[in-house]
């Protein structure tokens, strides 16, 4: 079935403003939006990303779009912006008071000016500018269907607030964490990455479209700003759709979540926002088990019968007697007679459970570690009476730092401790954790770590690999450590690294840690790149990690559910821990 592609604008009929120009301007009606998609297709070259995904998002609905990286989620948010066209199947957007798209970059070029920016952004309301004037050149002249149309764009004019949309993204520009105003005149290229993406996103939710659809709004975000995003979208009228990898977002500003599922290529639907997404999880987990569970039972069940009848078929004789009628001769059996054939039906049944085999769960995220409790103290006394320094599992910082990059830092850890560390972006934490790691050499002070370090970088640090997975790991720790806890595809494990997404490749790392017992484990923005699913599995496995724990975040939920010791890193020499 080919494409159809229905965008509709639908005007509502009000009295004319022009009656009422003395009340305030009127905000959106309540939303009337509705999104169908329809056995929808999209593939890029021979990769296909989505797969007949039908599903709907109903009028004031605020949706968040989860997934791992690559899946699909920013694809998805394009056929609905209608910025690309599926392959088969049909997308139906109806959204009578405007859309909005946030992209996760600015499509615009360096020397486009911050005024070209806000103006991209109220595109929506521009066009509507430019209808509201071509109508009033004919207005002297406009019969009674003429002048209600005429009321009807200004109607839609007011109600988004388009007199006043310019103020709004400057005020929204400073709710978002900018300290002042953006000359208008000022280059693109002079703005960071940060400014650019908050430029954007004050845009979009300047114009007031009635579809608001966001990719990754939280990013470049303090949590000051992000709480008022919060806010401001659980506010709103009309409705949402946003990509995002931030699951206290989800948890605060969503009503449904829907999952773009990269190794079947399809979207799934769960109510009641993020928790009801991670229920949802869990209740499918559950399933899968039972239904592995089942498949087992009936192998069981099959090799049983088969090898039952097998018993009974051998001791059946080739003739039998037929005293019955008194002739006192024996009268020949089939041996493919009652028993043959049960052992004939048992082996079909069991070749047909065999060639279609249900898959075990994943199975769950364990890092090994062992330094807790009474073997923490007996692995500190082993290593005191050998004056090997510190035990096993226990960190020692005595004025470490390392020039330009990290202040003195003096800290001590027993084993299995925890330790957040916090700080402004500059200060050295990713640094802090390379000297955990034994990697930069600090120009003074003392640092004595376990034997047994594992890091998970915030880089890439196999972006260009060009081996696969299988080369890299061998075969046994890519059939157990990768696809046997759901990390990646076994189709995936041939394919070269650098082929695969940044969020797979962050996978590998994971699993690298995850093969081997660790006395201390050190996560550097362990959530990036990671589907809020595996960001929760995750954390189920750091609650049981029994080793020396250090991480830095900026994930908030993280942060707010840590239990440990927690060092603040100051841009000044001083480093306050508590």
């Amino acid at each position: 079935m080919f494409l159809r592609v229905t965008r509709r604008i639908v005007s509502s009929r009000k009295h004319p403003p022009w009656l009422r120009r003395k009340e305030p301007p009127l905000r959106a009606p309540l939303a009337s939006t509705q999104i169908v998609l329809s056995e929808v297709t999209k593939s890029y070259d021979t990769r296909v990303v989505l797969d007949r995904v039908s599903c709907t998002v109903r009028p004031g609905e605020r949706v968040g779009v989860v997934g791992d990286n690559g899946s699909g989620k920013s694809t998805l948010l394009r056929l609905l912006a209608g910025r690309e066209r599926p392959d088969h199947g049909e997308v139906t957007v109806t959204a009578p008071g405007g859309t909005g798209h946030l992209a996760q970059t600015l499509d615009l070029p360096p020397g486009a000016r911050v005024a070209d920016a806000v103006d991209h952004a109220l595109a929506g309301l521009r066009a509507l500018e430019r209808r509201i004037r071509a109508a009033e050149t004919v207005l002297h002249r406009a019969g009674p269907e003429e002048l209600a149309a005429y009321g009807d764009l200004l109607a839609a004019y007011e109600a988004r607030g388009g007199r006043d949309a310019r103020r709004r993204v400057a005020t929204t520009l400073r709710r978002l964490g900018e300290r002042a105003d953006l000359d208008p005149d000022r280059r693109l290229g002079t703005l960071s990455g940060g400014q650019r993406s908050r430029l954007a996103l004050a845009g979009a939710l300047a114009a007031e479209p009635e579809l608001l659809l966001l990719d990754e709004p939280t990013n470049d975000l303090d949590d000051e700003a992000v709480a008022w995003l919060e806010e401001h979208l659980r506010a709103r009228r009309g409705t949402l759709v946003a990509v995002t990898h931030d699951r206290l977002f989800l948890d605060r500003a969503t009503t449904a979540v829907l999952e773009v599922d990269a190794d079947r290529r399809t979207v799934r639907r769960f109510g009641n926002g993020y928790a009801g997404f991670l229920a949802g999880r869990a209740a499918e987990r559950t399933r899968r088990e039972r239904q592995y569970e089942e498949w087992r039972e009936e192998v069981r069940g099959a090799e049983r019968l088969a090898e039952t009848n097998i018993g009974r078929f051998a001791a059946i004789p080739r003739k039998l007697p037929r005293g019955f009628s008194g002739a006192g001769a024996f009268r020949a059996r089939s041996r493919t007679h009652g028993a043959a054939s049960r052992i004939r039906t048992a082996r079909e049944r069991l070749q047909r459970l065999t060639e279609n085999p249900v898959p075990p769960p994943p199975r769950p995220l364990t890092f090994t570690g062992r330094f807790t409790g009474a073997a923490a103290a007996a692995a500190a006394g082993a290593g005191a009476a050998a004056g090997a320094g510190p035990a096993a599992g226990s960190v020692e910082l005595a004025g470490a730092s390392v020039p330009g990059r990290l202040q003195p830092v003096t800290l001590e850890l027993a084993p299995g401790e925890r330790l957040l560390v916090t700080g402004p972006n500059g200060v050295g934490k990713s640094t802090l954790l390379h000297l955990l790691a034994g990697e930069p050499v600090p120009a003074q002070g003392l640092v004595r770590t376990p034997a047994r370090v594992g890091l998970l970088r915030q880089d890439d640090p196999r972006a260009a690999e060009p081996r696969s997975v299988v080369e890299l790991f061998g075969q046994e720790h890519a059939d157990r450590f990768v696809a046997g806890l759901g990390l990646l595809a076994p189709a995936d494990l041939t394919r070269p690294v650098r082929t695969l997404s940044a969020g797979q490749r962050r996978k590998l790392e994971l699993a690298r840690l995850v093969a081997r017992p660790l006395d201390l484990l050190l996560l550097d923005e362990p959530t990036n790149h990671l589907a809020p699913a595996l960001v929760e599995e995750l954390e189920a496995a750091l609650a049981h990690f029994g080793g020396t724990l250090v991480v830095v975040t900026h994930d908030r939920r993280l942060r707010a559910g840590f239990s440990g010791r927690r060092l603040e890193l100051q841009r000044e020499p001083a480093a306050a821990s508590r």
